[in-house]
């Protein structure tokens, strides 16, 4: 595999595919790097499940020719979500070259969608996602069955979109001190795509004097680099208290640590995260 990052954009038949694709062409952008737009097939065992289920059923002399059935549907169903696929991809691209990203990548893989990351992991600047994919957009209560797997495999920075696409304007930084929410700040640090954009630094649940120290590093590196910043401590529930300020501050994307070691230790897949995934309706970016 060769060293060129590019922003990879999972696309699916959900509600939230034509944002993943205008965010990660925002992105793909920004970054000036290339953009793959990339639609996974789940493998299934339907064929082996009817097969036992029906088998006993009608007798041992009828399994063969029920298998062969079998196989030729599953086949058909293959053929049919490969060209489904092929017509989000080339949609996704139109959509993508109206957006001012010329020639993406279009991948269609036949595996389980966190094994097909992780195999192109190395190759990943940014991950772009949907909060759900199309078997579960309906189910708000819970995240979308990949998403869980998918932060804890991949050690990439995960843009988890929510809504319909807006040109963000204002960032938000929770910056804890930890090493994933120090990865965050060198994101914002080093990217063009962010270069000129305000942000929000913002602690929740540290005491005045330690939140004083860590705020006045982080703030000196962003303003020195040509940032725009305001910082704010917060007292409280974390999760309530980042998602009131998100809304209260128009904040458009949310840079999070992930498995900090501080009092926010639980940003990924703990109650926190969970509660910012489920709450808000803007994008989460995500970093371990």
């Amino acid at each position: 595999m060769n060293n060129t990052n590019e922003v990879v954009a999972c696309i699916d038949g959900s509600r939230y595919s034509e944002a993943v694709c205008d965010y990660a062409a925002w992105l793909s952008k920004g970054l000036e790097v290339p953009l793959t737009l990339l639609h996974n097939i789940e493998h299934t065992t339907a064929v082996d499940a009817s097969a036992q289920d029906l088998s006993g059923a009608i007798g041992l002399g009828s399994k063969g020719a029920l298998l062969d059935e079998l196989t030729v549907v599953e086949a058909q169903r293959s053929r049919l979500l490969l060209e489904q696929g092929k017509f989000m991809l080339n949609a996704a691209r139109e959509r993508a070259a109206l957006a001012g990203v010329e020639s993406p990548t279009l991948r269609q893989r036949h595996d389980g969608l966190t094994e097909s990351l992780i195999e192109l992991e190395d190759n990943i600047r940014v991950l772009v996602l949907g909060m759900r994919g199309e078997d579960h957009e309906r189910e708000e209560q819970h995240l979308g069955s990949h998403l869980e797997s998918c932060i804890r495999a991949l050690h990439r920075p995960i843009l988890v979109v929510n809504n319909d696409f807006q040109t963000p304007k204002q960032i938000m930084l929770a910056y804890d001190g930890s090493e994933a929410s120090g990865k965050a700040l060198q994101l914002l640090l080093q990217s063009q795509r962010f270069a000129l954009l305000p942000i929000h630094l913002v602690t929740v649940g540290e005491s005045a004097a330690d939140a004083a120290v860590l705020q006045t590093r982080a703030m000196e590196k962003l303003i020195s680099s040509g940032h725009q910043v305001k910082a704010a401590t917060l007292d409280g529930d974390p999760g309530e208290k980042l998602l009131a300020y998100q809304v209260e501050n128009d904040i458009d994307i949310t840079l999070m640590g992930a498995f900090s070691h501080t009092r926010l230790r639980e940003w990924v897949l703990g109650s926190l995260t969970v509660k910012m995934l489920l709450s808000s309706n803007r994008p989460l970016l995500l970093l371990r």
